[in-house]
């Protein structure tokens, strides 16, 4: 890491794996066997927050206490269900966009009439905490349990979640960190009733513009995360993301997938590189993504380019 990183860390979120990532994957349903995943971000190197997109049998399912907070939305037909938490007792009928929120260390039992499915998302206590400081808020304040919650806005932030982990094609981690923070900042509010602090018509200064540019510029081969990007200006991640895109027009993951569409159009153009370096070269994770990313900005395929330069 850069110097001028390395001097302004105290300013950033360090996102460290969850205890699953390192042991294994995060279904704890007990029934693995039977709890099908049909799509999981396991291996995809995000930071914060993990989702995994579940089948489960009718029947019932008890889940233990786990180091990170959960969201269960439910997805697709109702189902009639029964909830056993935090000494409480819930009987409902689960409809598509509901959401349970399940505060780290508490258990629980699930009980549906037929197979349901299940949008499984867990959230780092760092993450949460520190969208907590952001929003002038307590970081002490205890994240409470909240049943069949109905918030557009946070389904929307799920939906998102839902549609990266089932893409054949990924898009960059930044746009996961963007995903992670926003489903942070939301469910503090939507628990807590707060708004987020707003900076409206602020930007970022000539100076941070300038030193975000040239760094993202300068590592467009190497994963960029929203944390770095906020140490580097010296801001907090709220308003990292506010500031951004007052001053780039767009946020700072499509920012940077515009520079790496444009630094690989650039080398194709003007090199003989072979397109799996390039992709490399302009910070793609592979060349499928590069391609994919092309044609939905260009409107042309890396191999379109390669046969009009020849």
């Amino acid at each position: 890491m850069a110097p001028l990183l390395a001097a302004r860390t105290p300013l950033a979120v360090v996102f460290v794996p969850f205890e699953s990532e390192r042991n294994g994957p995060m279904n704890d349903h007990p029934q693995t066997g039977s709890a099908r995943i049909l799509a999981s971000s396991r291996g995809r190197g995000w930071r914060g927050l993990e989702a995994e997109m579940l089948r489960i049998p009718p029947g019932r399912t008890h889940i233990s206490g786990t180091p990170y907070h959960r969201l269960g939305i439910h997805v697709g037909r109702p189902v009639r269900a029964q909830c056993r938490c935090d000494g409480r007792e819930h009987r409902r009928l689960q409809k598509h966009g509901d959401i349970d929120v399940v505060p780290a260390g508490l258990d629980g039992v699930w009980e549906d009439d037929r197979e349901c499915m299940i949008l499984r998302l867990a959230i780092s206590k760092d993450l949460l905490r520190q969208a907590t400081i952001d929003l002038g808020r307590d970081p002490s304040e205890a994240v409470v349990p909240r049943f069949q919650l109905r918030d557009p806005r946070l389904e929307a932030i799920a939906w998102a979640v839902k549609a990266e982990i089932e893409a054949d094609v990924p898009s960059d981690n930044l746009y996961a960190d963007t995903l992670a923070t926003a489903l942070a900042f939301r469910l503090i509010e939507a628990g807590n009733g707060t708004s987020r602090p707003t900076d409206i018509g602020r930007a970022l200064s000539s100076r941070q513009k300038r030193l975000l540019a040239d760094y993202i510029e300068d590592n467009l081969d190497t994963p960029l995360s929203l944390a770095e990007l906020a140490a580097l200006a010296g801001l907090s991640l709220s308003h990292l993301k506010t500031q951004f895109r007052e001053s780039f027009s767009m946020p700072p993951h499509q920012y940077v997938l515009h520079r790496r569409v444009t630094r690989a159009e650039a080398l194709i153009r003007n090199s003989s590189m072979p397109l799996s370096q390039i992709a490399l070269e302009a910070g793609f994770a592979h060349q499928s993504h590069m391609a994919n990313s092309m044609k939905r900005l260009l409107g042309i395929s890396p191999g379109a380019i390669t046969r009009a330069r020849n």
